[in-house]
């Protein structure tokens, strides 16, 4: 990785251990960002820690949680509203916009580092900034003071050269990437260089960085140059501007060469049925003709001025097709005023298209659910199963090209057959609007009360871990279980600051009793192990499918391998992540398998444990990928226990 722009701000931001592969280390964080599903808990943990000051900059969203059915919602927007006062962050109402459009519009600065309770937060690496998705306690403990801790990861370079061509787009690249790629790694980082760089928008380069988040990596990043500089120019932030790049010789760990000239149109097809995890990427050939019901574009990954407009210019004389569902959603209240202004707000009205608040909505299941067995094409990041609300719909991902050709014949579509009379443009506004209606700047207020409604439980306390205990298998999964099979969001979402109630939805989507099983095995003093197959994690941030399955006692998660945010989440909760040392041994292990561990501490220093299969005699070597300090605090009960102890 030496000379990359990846170390260049590690090396800047470092607080702890050296830049070697694998090896720990922490860095100094400048930015954090919280949103209302996830930032609730995190700022209830930020009072726990008993820090008086916040030792960041940071901002909280409120953009998930808005549809506001029932007390629950509103509380939790009057509790964060309070917080934002009393200690000085910076609060984005219900309505603004989506954390990451918003971020990248009014906050994102070149060569900063950020994290945020959101997977999505490498968004901001579209501006040059180190971003990256993290567990909500991990963004508590910043805005503490205390650095991040994470592994030196690999820096995979993705030299760019060429140009898009006419109605291929930002998100063509990310799919292709992805398909490269796949889904699982870990510990690396996306870093996008070469002279095609200079050739994709600001706008563009977000959504690659967004998307990022399903290869499952640390975090994507391009440079800062005179692409940048336009974009903060157009939103009058001219002075944030800094050139940040790599060197010129610079080495990266594993480099992937991508013309931009030769890039087709591609889709994530639908998981098939029983599938797990993000769809296929493949060209979008391999999907043309399939009936369509409904077509969504928006979300934080597609919500720019440039999707938007397109989609608008493309139905310009047209009707939305019969059949379809069109439902449109700006990212930011900013980017909705230039819609209006330029007149594709009005175009897409008069098509039939359904322009909805600028929230996360449609994405994460609140609202706008697809018909049962319906067909959904979207511009979103996921397509996991269930995560739209209906568990039989297929899901597909494009870009908003091909979302609008579908849109407008019914069918999943090429936009460069279907608009070839029609000209390609890139939508570049003159100046974004300044609109601060729906933004709090606080300043910090020590007397400001914090208002708590009935919704809002305490953050659950966790035990240390001891030597030795008593367990059972209480579920056994395959691979890719995702954060949203753990915990979904839609109908449970409102529950996020009430631990005990939310807890009834883990894993309710595959075993609907699983929580009563568990709290059973754990009021008789019995662990409960979570036995797993590949990518452990895949998906969402959300911490909760950590908290909640502590709340519930599970002591341990057995796995083939994990994904790297629900892994520190796990770690962060007290919930030790094993991994299986020969993976063949997954195949012994069955739901109601009674296990016994013993020697854990010496076992977890060693990185060489044996479970105990007490239903069929056998012992099963298990290993972990921990670092010395992830070691204390999963041994501590977390890292609240663990920060506590430092003190």
């Amino acid at each position: 990785m030496k000379g990359t722009l990846t170390e260049k701000i590690l090396k800047r931001s470092l607080a702890e251990g050296e830049l070697n592969p694998g090896n720990g280390i922490s860095i100094r964080i400048d930015d954090t960002l919280t949103q209302d599903a996830t930032g609730t808990m995190a700022w209830l943990q930020f009072e726990t820690i008993g820090t008086s000051k916040i030792k960041t900059r940071a901002v909280s969203f409120i953009d998930h949680n808005t549809v506001q059915m029932g007390f629950e919602n509103a509380d939790d927007h009057d509790y964060l509203q309070s917080v934002a006062e009393k200690y000085g962050a910076i609060l984005s109402k219900a309505g603004n916009g989506i954390c990451h459009q918003l971020f990248l519009e009014r906050f994102a600065k070149p060569g900063r580092t950020l994290i945020g309770s959101d997977s999505h937060t490498p968004t901001a690496g579209g501006m040059g900034m180190l971003a990256i998705g993290v567990g909500g306690l991990d963004v508590a403990l910043a805005m503490a003071g205390q650095p991040y801790s994470l592994k030196t990861p690999e820096v995979v370079g993705i030299h760019l050269s060429g140009e898009l061509k006419d109605w291929v787009s930002g998100k063509d690249v990310i799919l292709r990437v992805i398909q490269e790629f796949g889904t699982k790694n870990k510990d690396r980082v996306f870093e996008y260089f070469g002279e095609g760089v200079k050739n994709l928008s600001v706008p563009d380069r977000a959504t690659i960085t967004n998307m990022g988040a399903e290869l499952g990596a640390t975090t994507s990043i391009f440079p800062s140059d005179e692409r940048t500089l336009e974009f903060l120019t157009l939103l009058n932030r001219k002075d944030d501007y800094k050139p940040v790049s790599a060197e010129p010789d610079a080495r990266y760990d594993e480099v992937f060469e991508l013309n931009l000239s030769e890039l087709v149109p591609m889709v994530v097809m639908a998981p098939k049925a029983g599938e797990r995890g993000l769809g296929k990427a493949a060209p979008l050939e391999e999907a043309l003709g399939t009936h369509v019901n409904q077509v969504c574009v928006g979300a934080c990954t597609n919500s720019s001025y440039h999707d938007l407009m397109i989609v608008a210019e493309s139905l310009k004389g047209k009707d939305v097709h019969k059949g379809v569902q069109l439902i449109v959603t700006p990212g930011s209240r900013a980017v909705k005023q230039l819609l209006v202004e330029s007149g594709g707000y009005s175009t897409m009205n008069e098509a039939g298209a359904r322009i909805t608040e600028e929230v996360c909505g449609a994405c994460i299941g609140q609202g706008y659910s697809p018909r049962s067995e319906g067909v959904r094409v979207s511009t979103f990041n996921r397509n996991f199963c269930g995560r739209s609300g209906t568990k039989d719909a297929d899901v597909y991902l494009v870009s908003p090209e091909a979302a609008a050709a579908s849109a407008v014949t019914g069918v999943i579509s090429d936009p460069r057959e279907v608009f070839a009379d029609m000209s390609y443009q890139r939508f570049v506004p003159k100046r974004y609007p300044d609109i601060n209606s729906l933004f709090m700047f606080n300043k910090g207020n020590p007397d400001a009360d914090i208002k708590r409604g009935p919704n809002i439980s305490e953050v659950p306390k966790n035990e240390s871990l001891s030597d030795s205990f008593d367990a059972a298998v209480t579920i056994k999964l395959e691979d890719n279980i995702t954060t949203d099979d753990i915990c979904p969001a839609g109908q449970w979402l409102k529950y996020r600051s009430n631990i005990p109630a939310y807890s009834e939805a883990v894993f309710s989507g595959i075993e609907p009793d699983f929580h009563k099983r568990a709290s059973e095995l754990k009021n008789k003093g019995v662990a409960n192990i979570v036995v797993a197959g590949e990518g452990y994690g895949e998906g969402s941030s959300r911490e909760h499918a950590a908290l909640c399955p502590m709340y519930l006692g599970v002591k341990a998660v057995i796995a083939k391998g994990y994904q790297r945010i629900h892994s520190d989440n796990l770690v962060n909760f007290g919930i030790v992540p094993l991994v299986f040392a020969n993976p063949d041994d997954y195949g012994g292990l069955d739901a109601g398998s009674k296990l016994r561990l013993t020697n854990v501490h010496e076992g977890l220093a060693n990185n060489s444990l044996v479970l105990e299969d007490e239903t069929n005699g056998k012992k099963i070597p298990l290993k972990h990928e921990l670092s010395r300090r992830q070691i204390e605090m999963v041994i501590a009960g977390g890292a609240l226990n663990h920060a506590k102890g430092q003190k």
